[in-house]
This record gives C-alpha cells, structure tokens and sequence, in this order.
C-alpha cells in the first residue's frame, strides 16, 4: 500500500499550483487586476520610502528627490494596461533621481517590477532592445555622478538582466500554455462535429432501414388485400374461397417476415459490450424469399466466392425497395424480374418490370413524394457504386445498380 502524502505537501502542491496558474494566466484578464496593482503598488512605496530614510541624512531625498520617487512608483498601478507608458515615466524619473544622488536603493524594487512586466508583455525583441537602453541609460546617469557610483550600478544593473530575461521566458511560457488550451478546445470541438457527424448518419441509416422494411411489408399487405377484397366484390356468387385463403395467408406471412426483420434490424442496432452488432445483416441468401412475396422471377449468381457483407446488405436492400416500388406502382400481379450477378470485382443489381399490373387505388391528393429512390442511391453510394433508375422505352420502370466489391484504399 502507497503511504498516503502528507498535509503539509499536499499544502505545498496546491501553492505551487497556485503560483503556476497565476504565471500562466493572461495579465490583463486576471481578476480584480486594478486592486491587486494598486496593493502591489502599494507595498513598494512603503519599502521604497523604508529604503529612503535608512540611507541616511546625506542620501534622504529632498522635495524634489520624493517627487522624483513618487513619479518612478505611482504609475506602477497601470503597468500591466500601459507597459510602454510606464517603463518610460518610471525610467525619466528614476535616472534624474539617481542623477541628483539620492537614495540608490529606494526605486530598485519598483524599476524591476516595471522592467519585468514590460518584458512579460511585450515581444523579445522589443523587451531585449529597449531593456539594453534602460541599463545603458542607468549606466550613463551612474558614471556622471561618480565612479563608485558607476560601479555599484555596473553590479546592480544585473538584476535588471535578470529579470527582463524572466519577464521573456514568462511570455513564452503563457504563449505555450495559450497554445496548448487553443489545441485542447480545438479538439474537443472537432471531437464534437464528429460525433454530432456520426449521430446525424447513423439517424440516416437507421430511417433507411426502417423505410425499407416497413415500405415494402405495407405494399405487399395493401396489395394483398385487394387482391382478396377483389374476389369478395367482383363475383360474390362464385366466391373464390381458396384465392381468399391464400390472400390472407399472405397477409400472415408477410406480417411474421415484416416482424422477424424489423426484430433483427433493431437487434442489429443494439451493440454488445465490445461495440460489435450482435443480430444477423440482410444477405443475398434471402432473396428468393423475399422475391417470391412479389412474385418476381429471380435470377441469383453470387459466385463461389464470400462477398462483403456491405454490398451484400446494399443489394438485398435495393432489390427489397425496387420491388415496393414496383408493386405501388405497377399494381398486383405486375410482372417483375430480379438479377443480382456478380461479373467481375462488381455486383451487378438489376430490377425491372413490366407495370402491366392491375392499378390500386391512387395516393391522396397532396401526398409529398417518397425517398425511395433516393434511399436506392444512398445505399449504392455508401458502397462505392452506383444507380440508375429510370422509365423502360416499352413500359414500366427498371433499376440498375454497380456495387464494387472492394472498397478503394483511401489516399496517404
């Protein structure tokens, strides 16, 4: 067992977390900005006017000397908002304050606070050349009032150094964190399109399956039906009971398929604990039953190879939607003929009939189309292939479909 740490580094751990978000974070978006500057500000005018009178009689400013201090140390509350503006009020005061040889000490911590935040805002290149013209400039105005005044500012001057190249390495430290919540957010967003991408195409296929089934089902039973209402009202005398019979077994057959496979498209749905689909796919050994429902003569060539289940679901499914079509349109006992071949590295899908059927009753008015063909085309296309329907020159529709059976690799 991992002993547990400590309170005292856990207090350690969050002051230290404390001080690298407060590093990290923008300057001019830090909360209460104004009031901790004037704070700060503050606490440097106490010290600087400390350091002022432990200097000495000889060294304590004059009138002129604290008005110099004060104009080196008051701007220090804008200096986040105006770094320019303050760097150069606080270098105009500081230099004729050091000129008049006054308390060297007392201005140091406000023109490295001053320096350091101009170089934490500003880019390198202007903190390093205007940094290099305040300690020259500092240098200068030293060597004029003395040598070992020069000298004592020669050595002091590098703390100056230092903290213009913290001021730099905190910049570039913030631009890195910047970066990093840009990547970050980034991300999440292109995580979010893709997972709002995917919902809208998986609401697609499932309306697509269901519009395939439900369709298709629906179509046989109106039809069936009137076949068997067609018997009932034409000849009541010399009632067909066996036609009537065989139109409601129909009917029950269709049914119990309809609800076998809207079970297994909604089990194909639900995916198991490892994300895989856990129902069977509609496949091309189905289709002899399906076909027969509508009476349409098949022709089945598959192959002798195993084909990918996609064109095999993409297949089935056109030829179940061509055959509703074909029925809604060209009326019961139109005559319908299915292939499905494979020739070559494509399967080739086609369904046509001849819309010599006896009409059923026509759709309301106002009705807006349906999404048959288009289903048709979307299912092709989801494939790599592709579909063609159109009118026959002799009468009726047919419906040509080209499903590869391997999908193109996609490019490097």
């Amino acid at each position: 067992m991992q002993p547990k740490p400590s309170k005292d580094a856990a207090r350690g751990g969050g002051r230290l977390g404390g001080v690298l978000t407060a590093v990290s974070r923008d300057p001019l978006s830090t909360p209460h900005r104004t009031r901790n500057d004037a704070l700060i500000t503050a606490v440097i005018a106490v010290a600087a006017v400390a350091a002022a009178f432990l200097a000495g009689e000889e060294r304590r400013p004059d009138a002129l000397g604290w008005t110099l201090l004060a104009g080196a140390i008051l701007p220090l509350v804008w200096r986040r908002s105006h770094p320019y503006a303050v760097l150069v009020v606080c270098v105009l005061c500081v230099a004729p304050y050091h000129a008049l040889d006054n308390a060297h000490g007392a201005p140091m911590a406000g023109s490295v606070l001053a320096v350091y935040t101009f170089a934490s805002l500003v880019r390198p290149l202007h903190a390093v050349v205007v940094g290099g013209a305040v300690v020259g400039l500092t240098l200068t105005t030293m060597f004029t009032v003395g040598a070992h005044e020069g000298l004592e500012s020669l050595r002091t001057s590098g703390w100056i150094i230092v903290f213009l190249v913290v001021g730099m390495d905190v910049r570039i430290y913030r631009q890195y964190v910047a970066s990093m919540v840009a990547r970050a957010e980034h991300a999440e967003r292109t995580r979010e399109e893709e997972a709002a991408r995917r919902v809208a195409e998986e609401r697609i296929r499932i309306a697509r399956d269901l519009h395939d089934l439900l369709a298709h089902s629906i179509t046989l039973i109106g039809v069936q039906t009137s076949v068997a209402s067609h018997v009932l009202t034409v000849d009541p005398d010399r009632l067909d009971r066996a036609a009537i019979a065989k139109a409601l077994d129909d009917i029950a057959d269709t049914c119990r398929a309809a609800r076998g496979e809207l079970r297994t498209t909604l089990t194909v749905l639900r995916t198991d604990a490892t994300g895989a689909p856990s129902g069977p796919l509609p496949e091309l050994a189905s289709l002899p039953e399906l076909t027969a429902a509508s009476g349409a003569r098949l022709t089945l060539r598959p192959g002798g190879e195993r084909l990918p289940p996609a064109a095999e679901v993409a297949a089935y499914r056109i030829v179940q939607e061509s055959l509703t079509n074909a029925v809604r349109h060209g009326g019961a006992g139109v005559g319908i003929e299915v292939s499905v071949e494979r020739r070559g590295e494509a399967l080739h899908v086609a369904v046509s009939d001849d819309g010599a059927g006896e009409p059923l009753p026509a759709a309301a008015p106002g009705q807006p189309p349906g999404f048959g063909i288009v289903g048709m085309r979307e299912r092709a296309r989801s494939v790599g292939g592709t579909l063609l329907a159109r009118p026959r020159p002799d009468g009726g529709f047919e419906v040509l479909a080209v499903l590869p059976l391997r999908q193109p690799e996609p490019a490097a």
